[in-house]
C-alpha cells in the first residue's frame, strides 16, 4: 500500500507539473500532477509556481487519493495525474 508520509513537494516547470513522493515500503514512487489538472481542481489558479504550488496544498488529500488509485507496486518508477484523474 502507498502512503504519502512526505509532504515536500515542487514545481517542474519542464514538465509543468508539481512533483512529489509516495512510499512503499521502501520502495519510493514519484508523481507528477499537471498544471491542467491543477486548474481543474483550483479555478483560477495564477499560472506561476507559487499559484501551483498552493493549488496541490489545498487538493493535497484529493491528489494523494488519486496517486494512490494508479499506483501499482513496483510497476514504474513515476506516474503522470492529468485532469482524467479527478
Amino acid at each position: 500500500m502507498i502512503d504519502f508520509p512526505n509532504h515536500s513537494r515542487s514545481y517542474d516547470g519542464t514538465r509543468h507539473a508539481v512533483r512529489f513522493w509516495g512510499y512503499d515500503s521502501a520502495i519510493e514512487a514519484s508523481f507528477f500532477v499537471d498544471e491542467a489538472a491543477l486548474t481543474r481542481m483550483q479555478p483560477g489558479v495564477p499560472p506561476d509556481e507559487s499559484g501551483f504550488l498552493h493549488a496541490f496544498d489545498a487538493n493535497r488529500d484529493k491528489i494523494c487519493a488519486a496517486a494512490a488509485r494508479v499506483y501499482v507496486r513496483g510497476s514504474r518508477g513515476s506516474y503522470d495525474l492529468g485532469p482524467s484523474n479527478f
